[in-house]
């Protein structure tokens, strides 16, 4: 089967899912999300195991904690929560129905392959969507058994078969197709800037987001050491790879000399000058980040740069000067390696975090351990992100996991990071509200909306998808779906438009190869 007719038979599934299950009324849906949350709970570590043996990135017991972050621990905190029973204001004489996206494409990365699998299924779940899911290529089987798991829980509690699907064989033809084609209503694109910016370029509605690079400042009134052991956790949790790791330590003069010990007693391991040197050559040899590093542990990248330290070592901290782009210490890393600097003041730290921020991560995330609050007001109304996390370490701060921010695998950069969305992608974000307005004059009444509810729960078993009567396995269905799907679009200009965009999308969605 070709790259086109594969993607077209899975978004027309997926289309006719979604129309299906766009019917469900808050009791279905909600014993379909939870059923598929403790599915995905029930392999947490499993998964977790199977990402790192596929990816080498990470490690296993923060993986199988994100894991489970992102199954019950997104149902409970959406717990009470609706997104499909109406909204009534009577006061304002409204009327909201939640209009689900239809059918979500969701692009998953290799950093966080089932966690992301997890977390945007159940968003899709939670909202009535269907959701196809294409995994990053190095991370392909784990995420697509995961997937499968899901799946079957779902069709299992009375979800409509192909409300949940996953693309295998990731290929760029595929992936282009998928992206492109009108049946799919929006793209939930988590990646590299390449595999984003192609989401955006696909003709498609896109959710996309933006890289990080975190800058996190430790001022002189902070608890130094409670934040040299956050700070060391959190760039240690997961080998770095949450792009909400601290990426640049910034400490104020008079303190960096405490903080440092404090560092090293929290398992850190310090450079000086000519290790930091050679860590920089290695990480960054043709000025660019050697891949090899992502989500390794600081003794295997210490060892790669010629540097000797104890198994025990947790992140490597290595010193530099100014926060200029030239310097490769001050971008991304996702690895546990911090670069570090210093600043006379706090006046000179906020403005060291912002230029950490100009060389990457615009929009995205930082954090400051402080306990004056004049400072961090500065520092959050300075610094060009959406997020700031507060004596707490970012990785888990800025995602939610350690705050009461959305908790999310998706982090919005906003209108500065050339973001759709400021906020960590949440269930509000795939749907829209249909919304009926009476006349505001008092003499027109607003009639009695209460205990109407426009869905139900099925009844009886769910039809299954049409086949084709030569499909290998099929069996005899009704010519139409039990439940039509809207005509796709017959535009000339689209096919136009997707032509010119082919070479945009290709040249973008390569890099979902190779990194």
């Amino acid at each position: 089967m070709t790259s086109t007719a594969q993607a077209g038979h899975m978004l027309e599934r997926a289309r006719w899912a979604a129309a299906a299950y766009a019917e469900y009324d808050s009791t279905a849906v909600s014993a379909i999300v939870h059923a598929v949350a403790e599915a995905a709970h029930a392999e947490a570590e499993r998964f977790a195991a199977e990402a790192v043996a596929e990816t080498g990135m990470g490690v296993v017991a923060d993986k199988a904690t994100k894991n489970r972050a992102c199954s019950r621990g997104i149902v409970d905190y959406y717990r009470g929560d609706d997104y499909v029973t109406p909204r009534i204001d009577a006061a304002r004489k409204i009327v909201e129905l939640p209009r689900p996206a239809g059918v979500v494409l969701a692009l998953t990365p290799t950093t966080n392959p089932v966690a992301t699998v997890y977390f945007k299924t159940i968003l899709a779940l939670m909202t009535r969507n269907a959701v196809v899911l294409a995994p990053h290529p190095r991370a392909a089987r784990c995420s697509a058994d995961a997937a499968r798991v899901l799946a079957a829980a779902a069709v299992a509690a009375g979800a409509p078969d192909g409300v949940v699907q996953v693309v295998d064989e990731p290929s760029i033809p595929l992936v282009q197709a998928l992206m492109a084609d009108d049946r799919t209503d929006v793209i939930v694109a988590t990646g590299g800037t390449g595999v984003v910016r192609a989401a955006y370029s696909s003709g498609n509605p896109a959710l996309g987001v933006g890289p990080g690079n975190v800058p996190v400042f430790v001022d002189a009134s902070a608890d130094l050491a409670a934040a040299a052991t956050r700070i060391v956790d959190s760039k240690a949790f997961d080998n770095s790879v949450l792009c909400t790791n601290e990426s640049v330590l910034i400490a104020e003069d008079s303190i960096a000399d405490k903080l440092r010990g404090a560092l090293t007693r929290a398992g850190a391991h310090l450079l000086d000058e000519d290790g930091a040197r050679r860590l920089r050559a290695y990480m960054f040899a043709d000025g660019r980040l050697n891949t090899e590093v992502v989500g390794r542990d600081a003794a295997w990248i210490a060892g790669q740069a010629g540097l000797r330290v104890t198994q025990k070592t947790k992140v490597l901290i290595a010193p530099f000067g100014d926060v200029i782009a030239e310097e490769m210490l001050a971008h991304e890393k996702l690895s546990p390696v911090l670069g570090m600097t210093t600043a006379a003041d706090a006046a000179r730290g906020i403005r060291a975090a912002r230029a950490v921020v100009r060389i990457g991560g615009a929009g995205h995330s930082a954090a400051i351990h402080s306990e004056n609050p004049s400072v961090i007001a500065d520092f959050a109304a300075q610094v060009p992100v959406l997020r700031v996390s507060v004596n707490v370490g970012n990785s888990t701060g800025s995602s939610g996991l350690d705050t009461n921010l959305a908790p999310s695998m998706t982090i919005g950069t906003g209108f500065v990071g050339r973001s759709s969305i400021g906020e960590n992608l949440a269930p509000q974000n795939l749907i829209n509200w249909a919304r009926i307005a009476y006349n505001t004059e008092s003499a027109v009444p607003m009639g009695d909306f209460g205990g109407i509810v426009p869905w139900r729960t099925p009844s009886g078993p769910v039809p299954a998808y049409p086949r084709a009567s030569n499909d290998r396995g099929a069996t005899l269905t009704p010519p139409r779906p039990a439940y039509p799907a809207p005509a796709r679009s017959t535009d000339p200009n689209l096919d136009a438009l997707r032509a010119e965009l082919r070479a945009l999308v290709v040249e973008e969605l390569a890099q979902l190869i190779k990194r």
